[in-house]
């Protein structure tokens, strides 16, 4: 088990350094991350390697490409992990990408 994860998800406007959480609790650290934009996740993931994260999950909201990317840009040096949505949550999740692309 991971002692040390992070949650990447897209905020419109949000800065990765300055909006992130920390949560650390009973030898664990949980790290939530927004990202402006699909394009800084490969970045943020990147520079929470070199932070120690051990585990990366991306927020569903990310395409299978972006995720790729992510996946790619970490190098195999931790596990990704994207959250995926049932077929019954597709047109609530197209309205957030929607909402997103703002």
């Amino acid at each position: 088990m991971a002692t040390s994860w992070a949650f990447i998800y897209g905020q419109p406007g949000a800065d990765p350094t300055a909006d992130r959480f920390v949560i650390e609790r009973a030898g664990q650290r949980t790290t939530l991350v927004p990202v402006a934009d699909e394009g800084q996740a490969a970045q943020v993931a990147v520079e929470l390697v070199e932070e120690g994260v051990e585990l990366i999950e991306l927020c569903g909201g990310f395409t299978a490409v972006e995720a790729a990317r992510v996946i790619e840009a970490v190098d195999g040096r931790v596990p990704v992990g994207h959250v995926a949505y049932a077929s019954e949550s597709l047109e609530g999740a197209a309205t957030y990408k929607a909402k997103f692309a703002e």
